[in-house]
């Protein structure tokens, strides 16, 4: 049964445009024929009429099929021209005894130009402890990752070329509920995954009325996609905006090989 069990890179993929999984994930993939040369689009900045929250929580119950898997939480905090997102996601019940996740997320973004500032994590998941701290260098046109495994005591660092600006995997949620979000208009961005620079395309399909444990909202549904990287293998991912000048995120799911999980809004707070 534990082999089944979704662990916190999965749990916080479903909330994270399934980008959240640790650096070097990729190496469990089939390998592919070397990639042909494409153009990256050039990062749009936020609207000038979207305000990002100055402080707010947002409370996710997440499910794995039928079964309460854990609660993840956002928090959101503007300071002068950077907005501050941090995230957790800790498992629940018969999952914990199993395979307790305690995982934490930090990531920024200029709220002028919607550039990340950088991505950092603290993985506690089974016996498993990982941190990893990525940063850009926007001028010389470099990111940085350097992580760290506290169980064996070991580091590595790894360098790649980005881009002018580019998105992380966490504030990407949130950069893209600063774009104008019109059904059959993608949203197309670069995000930093694994050492890559990716184009992500969030698919606006519909509006929908959905219920949640916070209340009834009225929607847009979107679904990011990509042609390489974590998003394209992570399966099927809807995130649920809501349809008014706040683009806040009240529902997310993944279908995965594993089974769906599914995280509704619990509750939203201004702190």
């Amino acid at each position: 049964m534990l082999k089944l069990l979704p662990d916190g890179r999965h749990l916080l993929a479903a909330l994270s445009l399934a980008l959240l999984a640790p650096a070097g994930a990729a190496q469990f993939l089939s390998p592919r024929p070397a990639p042909q040369p494409v153009v990256i689009p050039s990062l749009q900045p936020p609207l000038p009429e979207y305000v990002f929250p100055d402080r707010q929580t947002l409370t996710f119950a997440v499910d794995w099929r039928v079964f309460p898997a854990a609660t993840a939480v956002f928090h959101l905090e503007r300071e002068g021209n950077t907005e501050k997102v941090t995230a957790s996601a800790d498992t629940l019940g018969a999952i914990t005894m199993l395979f307790p996740v305690v995982d934490r997320f930090q990531a920024s973004l200029d709220t002028r130009t919607g550039c990340s500032g950088g991505f950092s994590k603290q993985l506690l998941e089974g016996h498993r402890r990982v941190t990893g701290d990525l940063s850009f260098n926007y001028q010389q046109g470099r990111q940085t990752l350097v992580e760290k495994n506290l169980v064996k005591g070991t580091s590595k660092t790894q360098t790649a070329s980005i881009p002018a600006c580019v998105t992380d995997s966490l504030s990407a949620i949130f950069y893209a509920a600063s774009q104008p979000l019109v059904v059959g208009q993608p949203v197309r961005f670069p995000l930093a995954d694994s050492m890559r620079t990716v184009t992500v395309a969030m698919k606006v399909e519909a509006r929908e009325e959905v219920k949640v444990p916070a209340g009834t909202f009225q929607t847009i549904r979107v679904q990011p996609t990509a042609d390489e990287g974590i998003v394209k293998n992570r399966g099927n991912i809807w995130i649920w905006y809501t349809d008014d000048a706040r683009h806040m995120p009240v529902q997310i799911q993944a279908r995965l090989f594993f089974g769906t999980i599914t995280a509704r809004l619990q509750s939203y707070e201004a702190k």
